[in-house]
């Protein structure tokens, strides 16, 4: 989010989980409705000829945009497949969608394809809303590594052929070197930066995406590092973690911008405050957003990347095909084509989308990976491996409106 990443696990827990409450007592929950079934791919291409695809995603990312419309798309269209963007402001929207429909007992959603992963993919996994069981199908799929743990589980939730790798992304901080000359390089440090320099730092307010992962990257901290906090959810771990994380952001506030009596609303608005000389250091879980916006004049020419020590968590976003998709075969050929060398290498140019791919390139042949060693290298992001130098997991989708909750009722409401 995802914007992710994407896009990204975004916002509302409590109208999710009432919508999955809402389904279960429904009298569609359960078993996902009745769907073809693909004995091979050639079969899949057979039925998806003439379908349109409609793909819900975050629309807020132009690059992003111009990529799924100006190259996804036409390629598409050559494979017989018409695909359509939609655009969100929240992946939950997409979800909620989905949900709402098949409370209705439709078995022609409106959603064929969705940019997804995090919270949202577990909210849809607990309501059998996901189509499983179409990955292996993929002829595209040969060229990922199945044991990269970022594929195989999504905020602590199993993908199990559920959901397609789209693109990896890495949390990370950014900074203006004109004003900011000897930068920290942990979390620790950051923060006593931002004590030490009134009113220069800040971070949007969860449950903003950004900001919520902002909070477990303090709680890691504050904890000793990832080691010390399980991936998964316990009330028990809770209590005895975040406490100290929410104390040490508590004694932080006064000294954010505005005295911490606001927060900005989301990335977006941090990344403005950032550009407008309000504040030193930001943050993006999209990465690949700053060399367009550097390069547009849009942020300054001094941004630079700021990697931690300890490194950052990273994930990966991916393509989820609802259980009650109208067009299930069109939006396997979009979902394996997004995967193809040729297309993973188009989104990874930074002037195109920038997105760190999410192939294994010792599986690729010499002209594949010569795709990607012919990229032009980011004036402002460094490559993939070093982003993800001692890189964590993401915790457990169950972690992030506990935190965002706690940090509203104990650092938010007291200023």
């Amino acid at each position: 989010m995802n914007r992710s990443s994407g896009p990204s696990p975004r916002r509302r827990t409590v109208c999710v989980l009432s919508a999955v409450a809402a389904l279960a007592l429904g009298s569609c929950a359960g078993e996902p409705p009745a769907a073809p079934t693909y004995a091979s791919f050639e079969d899949v291409r057979a039925d998806a000829d003439g379908q349109v695809v409609d793909l819900w995603m975050y629309g807020g990312d132009d690059q992003g945009n111009a990529y799924v419309d100006d190259i996804l798309a036409p390629a598409a269209a050559e494979e017989g497949v018409t695909l359509r963007r939609v655009p969100i402001v929240d992946t939950l929207d997409a979800v909620n969608r989905i949900l709402s429909e098949r409370q209705a007992g439709r078995t022609d959603g409106s959603v064929d394809l969705v940019w997804v992963n995090g919270a949202n993919f577990s909210t849809g996994q607990q309501a059998d809303a996901w189509r499983c069981g179409w990955i292996d199908l993929l002829p595209n799929m040969q060229f990922t590594d199945p044991g990269d743990p970022l594929l195989l589980d999504d905020f602590g939730t199993p993908v199990n052929g559920c959901e397609m790798p789209w693109h990896k992304a890495q949390f990370t901080f950014f900074y203006n070197s004109a004003t900011l000359t000897d930068p920290p390089t942990t979390l620790e440090g950051i923060l006593q930066w931002a004590a030490e320099n009134p009113g220069r730092f800040t971070y949007p307010a969860p449950p903003d995406f950004t900001g919520s992962v902002f909070l477990r990257e303090v709680l890691l901290s504050v904890a000793g590092g990832a080691e010390a906090v399980p991936l998964d959810y316990s009330a028990e771990a809770f209590d005895a973690l975040a406490p100290d994380a929410l104390q040490a952001l508590d004694r932080l506030a006064p000294s954010l911008w505005r005295e911490g009596a606001t927060y900005p609303r989301d990335e977006q608005a941090l990344t403005t405050l950032f550009a407008d000389g309000e504040v030193d250091i930001a943050m993006t879980y999209g990465p690949a957003t700053l060399t367009d916006l550097v390069g547009s004049g849009a942020l300054p020419a001094s941004t630079r990347v700021l990697t931690l020590d300890e490194g950052t968590v990273g994930n990966a976003s991916f393509l989820a095909i609802p259980a009650n998709a109208s067009d299930p075969a069109g939006a396997m050929v979009v979902a394996d084509l997004a995967l193809s060398p040729a297309q993973q290498a188009a989104k990874a140019d930074p002037r195109t989308w920038g997105q760190f791919p999410v192939l294994d390139t010792d599986r690729l042949d010499a002209d594949q990976r010569a795709r990607f060693a012919e990229l032009p290298a980011s004036p402002v992001v460094p490559g993939y491996d070093e982003l993800s130098r001692n890189a964590h997991s993401e915790l457990s989708a169950q972690w992030v409106p506990a935190l965002d909750e706690a940090w509203r009722q104990e650092v938010a409401a007291a200023r």
